[in-house]
């Protein structure tokens, strides 16, 4: 009888797991692409729960690891703008859009990315 109850515990946390892993990957997961902020980016302040939040809005073109464009749009909520002429490793998913973004070296960018981005 304890055998059969961890079993079924086992195969409940598998199969939570599971889907845990697909929910992630069709939500979350995508195409990465890099891109260089040239912009200080759109600047819009509003207020939420009493609280004033800054959001930065941007457009820039990204470039994957084989070198096709994309045209990215996102946003940022933080005080300053992002660091102008930085390069940032974009997240990209067909159905959310850009899901992250993570400011990297031009020492890390793929090479037909980088022959696009680096003058």
């Amino acid at each position: 009888m304890f055998k059969k109850i961890m079993v079924a515990f086992f195969a409940v946390i598998l199969l939570a797991f599971g889907g845990y892993k697909l929910i992630e990957a069709y939500f979350f997961s995508g195409e990465d692409y890099y891109v260089q902020v040239t912009t200080d980016g759109k600047k819009e302040v509003f207020s939420a729960s009493g609280t004033s939040l800054v959001d930065y809005q941007y457009s820039l073109t990204g470039y994957n690891d084989e070198g096709s464009a994309k045209k990215l749009s996102f946003s940022t909520v933080q005080e300053q703008p992002l660091r102008k002429m930085a390069y940032l490793k974009v997240t990209y998913n067909d159905k959310k859009g850009v899901t992250s973004y993570q400011e990297v070296k031009a020492s890390a960018l793929p090479e037909k990315a980088k022959e696009k981005l680096v003058d």
